[in-house]
């Protein structure tokens, strides 16, 4: 709750509010989702997922601004806080806030491919994410060739290193996590409501607020398709 009013006051801010804002709504969402994890899972399960999830977000960034490898060439901006390397610290907790919610997604619908729908679904994540923080100066690209539909700002090469290191993200949970859940866990409501959210929030505050129908429209599909085969079978299939 507490992160969804703070992404609902992002539109509404400007200057070191805005800024704060940012920061503590990617505090806020990785804590709700490593409770989650730890409330449906256990604590083996919770502290697992976040040495992985912030180990992998960290040593894969430090790679891409270091060598522009896989994403591209960029550079975060000093205004997302404390950095190790060029790194914010802040940056690993969005990995772990959305890889969550998307391996739980990926596990329920994708078999033995869960790693590819999680990539996919990191990738789509993306879509709505770069934009957003590029425009508010958050971190800042060099685009030589092609560029994401709608956005000029990001190169192409972003999108594909979204897909390769979410599913090696998302692989290697996979593969750590167990699937069994406690015998008095917690609902997967939390899971829904938050990917539910992203998707309403991305949508319409690219139409409204930041007047981009184009990311509107590219992450809506794409996010939407993600979405799509999982809550189908959360309320048709099987319990």
């Amino acid at each position: 709750g507490v992160a969804i009013l703070l992404q609902i006051s992002y539109p509404l801010l400007d200057g070191e509010s805005l800024r704060l804002v940012t920061i503590a709504t990617v505090y806020w969402g990785a804590g709700a989702m490593a409770l989650h994890a730890l409330l449906a899972f256990g604590l083996r399960y919770a502290m697992t997922f976040l040495a992985i999830a912030l180990t992998f977000g960290f040593f894969i960034e430090l790679l891409g601004v270091k060598s522009g490898w896989p994403f591209g060439v960029y550079e975060y901006d000093s205004s997302l806080g404390q950095q190790i390397a060029g790194v914010p610290l802040v940056v690993p907790f969005a990995w772990a806030m959305i890889s969550h919610p998307i391996l739980c997604a990926a596990r329920r619908v994708a078999g033995n491919w869960v790693f590819l729908y999680g990539g996919f679904g990191l990738m789509a994540y993306d879509l709505f994410l770069d934009p957003q923080m590029v425009a508010a100066g958050r971190w800042s690209w060099e685009v030589t060739g092609s560029h994401v539909p709608f956005s000029p700002e990001i190169p192409l090469s972003n999108t594909f290193g979204w897909l390769l290191s979410g599913m090696a993200l998302i692989a290697l949970l996979h593969i750590a996590l167990p699937r069994e859940r406690r015998k008095q866990g917690a609902s997967f409501a939390a899971v829904d409501v938050f990917l539910i959210w992203t998707w309403f929030s991305g949508v319409i505050s690219n139409l409204f607020f930041f007047d981009r129908p184009g990311v509107a429209f590219l992450f809506g599909i794409t996010f939407g398709a993600v979405l799509a085969p999982f809550f189908l079978s959360r309320w048709l299939g099987r319990p």
